[in-house]
This record gives C-alpha cells, structure tokens and sequence, in this order.
C-alpha cells in the first residue's frame, strides 16, 4: 500500500502523527477507489483522539485554512488537489425517529463497525510504525473482488439506524456495476417505510448519482425490486406493467424508460437530459387507452408529461430555473422528430421544430435517438436512417432560413409605427401570420419581405398605411 500513498499531504500527516505519538488512518472512499483504480479527491483521516487538534497541526504544517465543525467533531482543509475532512474515531447509536447518531469516543474498530459497507471500511495507517498497513476487519477487500455491497453489521440495524445507506447501497452498486448481497438486499426491502425519515434533498442527491452512474438501470432496478422506488418515486414506479385487452398489449413503459435511460447515458453526462429520459414517457399511465379495433393509445401524453414536470420538480426538490424548463421542452417535443422521421420530411415541418427547439435541437435528437428501443434490427436501421435525412434536413433549412433562436424581422413597435395604431389586437393578429408565413415558407424570413407582407395582411383588416419607411 505504500507505493499508493505518495501524495505530499500524507507525508505531513505520518510526520505529524509521529510527533504527536497519535495513530491515524486514511479511511473509507478514497481506499476503496485506490484498490479499484478509481480517481479520487476526498480524503478521510481518521485519528484515534482530537481529530481537530491533529487537523489544526496538520493545516499549521500546510500553512492553509482549516475549517473546523465542533457540533460534528470534524475538520476540513483543501491542499492542492484534494479535500481532506479529520475526524476522531467514534462510535455511534441511534435513534428511531432520526438518522443522526449519538457519538461517543472510540476506537479504530468502533469507528470502521460504524461504517455503512465493507469495502467502505478499509483503513490503511498512516503512523511511521505501521505505515501502509491495510486494516481490514470485514473481509472488504475480498467483497472488492468479489464486486460486493455488504454492511459490517447486521443489515437490518443498519438500514434502519440509517435509511440512507438503502439509497447508498443502490447507488454504489450502480456506480461501480457491483451486486448488492441478498442478505442486505432482504434488509432493504424490510426497512423501505424508514426512508420517511430522510430529507428530500438527501434522497434526491443519491437519485442523481445513480441517474449520472455509467448504467444507471442498474440503481433503477434495484429501487424498483426492493420498492423504494414507490416510496420516493412513485410516478416512475406506475410506468411498470403491461395490460391486455382482446390479446392485445402494449409495451411496459417502466423497462422501455430505463433504456432509454441508458442509451443516452452512453452519449450524455448531461443530468437534465438523462431527467428528460427518465420523464419522456412519465404521463403514459395517465393518458392510456384502449381503442377496439386499434389497440392501446398515449394521445397527448407529451403535452401532459411537460405539464407535470413543474410538480415533479418541486417534490424532489430539483431546480425550478431553467433546467426544469429544458427537461419540459424536451419531455414536450420528443415525438417530434421521430414523427418526421416517419414521414416526408418538409420543409415547414423542420422549420417549425428550429422555431421551437431552438439551441436545443442537438438535445432533442439525441434524447430521440435514445427513444428506438425495439428489438427489429429493421426497424432500428430503418429509424436510424430516417434520422440522418432529418439532421441533414435540419442543417440545410436552418442555413437556409436561419430560424433557430429565431427573431420577428418586423416587431410589434414596426407595426404600430406603420399603421399609426397603439398595442392592441391588431398588433397580435399581424405578428402571429407573419410567424406562421415564416415558418410555412409562404416568404422569406427577412426584413423586407416581412414589411411586404405586414401591409398587406394589414389592409386585410382594414388597416392603413400612415408610414411606408421604418
């Protein structure tokens, strides 16, 4: 392990333990990413003492601001590329109606008995006499090998002191592509009631890792086996299930989101666009339908799942700003371009999408891409090809007509000044045909012809001109 330990920071530390005769411990995440391979920048020091007067010692060393946390008994500096967070070993109880422990002073073993999985309690010390020496009480690094989510204590206790460890244990399963134990896996179907105690901002933290993790079906189907998933997503967990009318069904929209999930996670790190794959298809179970003779029909199902994204966005405590509004656009516009792909592709269709998707266009085509999830090879090549004349189309109508972000040529203070008239419904009427004679290819979208067109549309209605130049 020593060959590992080369980074100057623990050189002070090791130093300043041998001064101080204290023994301490590089803990938890970073080891557990060392023996994988993994890069990682946070550090945890355990010290079998004051963790913040050996931290206080260390930063003096360092010369760099330590921030210190009292009420948690921690402290935390940054060094050049990492954070490194101090902490006295501990021991830890619970309560029932709470996830925060009753900490006590204690030893090494107290400290890694109190750490949520195996492979999460590997210690290596860091004081000259024992310097390198993995510590390993839990038999973690076999669960490493093994690629195994285990708890050091009994699951049960574990899940239920802490019912965020549940959400963890999926999520590191999920980021590492690692198989929770079936015996913590019944330990978490046991304890799904506990996730009431933890905050939403907590819950939706850990969805979002999983949501970023390289097969993030993986996390998704663990929530949804063990039934978190109901508790803390309920919306997503109602797209499971298929139903049969006159033997006919329709495909389950629960298994069809999540990979649609992970084909865009293989093109995307984008969070908001892998939210607008999770949420593409959220109203299907509200718009589902049965037409005899047709089969089973989601009429609307876009427009009504880009209504719902606002609420589903407050509950989980995700960013009403513009990420929640590019998720609904997208959630809006996803039957869009897989329409035109279906169809002739005209040249009004392609401009009306520029109109609406704007700088967002790219997005939409991926998520779309995303969206052909049927097992006929000749459907795939067909769509796939389909989407090329579409992206081509795109690019020749949008250096064409230029209507991306696209902006009226004659405003309503043009018109106003052409006809003498105040704002008002006339103003409206005469902006919205010049957008739609725009986008139908009925004229240029340039100036000029849009000034031809405003006074002609204008006499229609019995306005007239009071000023020919603008």
């Amino acid at each position: 392990m020593k060959q590992h330990l080369q980074h100057p920071l623990f050189s002070v530390i090791t130093n300043t333990a041998a001064e101080q005769n204290v023994h301490t411990y590089v803990i938890g995440g970073f080891v557990r990413d060392l023996l994988l391979n993994r890069p990682s920048k946070d550090i945890d020091i355990v010290v079998i003492g004051n963790g913040i007067l050996f931290a206080e010692s260390v930063a003096k060393t360092l010369k760099v601001k330590l921030a210190v946390f009292k009420n948690f008994g921690t402290a935390m500096l940054r060094y050049k590329d990492v954070e490194v967070e101090f902490v006295g070993a501990r021991k830890e109880s619970y309560r029932s109606d709470s996830r925060k422990p009753i900490v006590e002073n204690g030893t090494l073993e107290d400290d890694q008995k109190r750490r949520d999985f195996t492979i999460n309690a590997l210690a290596i010390a860091l004081h000259p006499v024992q310097f390198g020496e993995l510590i390993d009480p839990f038999d973690g690094l076999n669960d490493l090998e093994q690629k195994l989510i285990r708890t050091p204590l009994d699951p049960v206790e574990t899940f239920s002191d802490d019912p965020l460890r549940m959400l963890r244990a999926i999520r590191f399963a999920s980021q590492l592509n690692f198989r929770i134990d079936d015996i913590a896996l019944d330990a978490i179907k046991c304890n799904t009631e506990r996730i009431a105690i933890i905050s939403q901002e907590r819950i939706t933290e850990e969805l979002n890792k999983i949501i970023l993790s390289h097969k993030p079906s993986i996390g998704f189907n663990y929530l949804f086996d063990t039934g978190l998933l109901k508790k803390i997503f309920p919306l997503m967990a109602a797209l499971y299930g298929v139903d049969y009318i006159d033997g006919k069904g329709h495909k389950d929209n629960f298994y069809h989101t999540l990979q649609v999930l992970d084909n865009i996670a293989t093109t995307t790190d984008d969070l908001w666009l892998r939210w607008a794959a999770i949420l593409h298809d959220i109203a299907k179970p509200a718009t589902k339908r049965f037409e005899p003779g047709h089969g089973w029909t989601f009429h609307g199902h876009e427009d009504k799942g880009a209504r719902m994204v606002p609420k589903i966005f407050a509950e989980l405590k995700l960013p009403l700003n513009e990420k929640m509004k590019f998720v609904q656009k997208m959630v809006l516009l996803h039957l869009r371009p897989i329409v035109l792909a279906q169809n002739v592709v005209t040249d009004s269709a392609v401009r009306r999408l520029l109109f609406e998707a704007n700088d967002d266009i790219e997005e939409l085509m991926l998520l779309c891409k995303a969206d052909i999830t049927t097992k006929n090879e000749y459907k795939v090549k067909k769509y796939r090809n389909n989407f090329e004349l579409v992206q081509q189309k795109l690019k020749d109508v949008e250096q064409r007509d230029s209507i991306r972000n696209w902006q009226p040529p004659v405003t309503g203070q043009d018109i106003m000044h052409i006809f003498g008239i105040k704002e008002g419904r006339e103003v409206g009427i005469i902006k919205n045909q010049i957008r739609e004679a725009i986008l139908e290819g009925e004229i240029p979208n340039s100036r000029d012809a849009a000034i031809d067109y405003t006074i002609r549309k204008g006499a229609e209605i019995g306005l007239k001109v009071v000023a020919n130049t603008i």
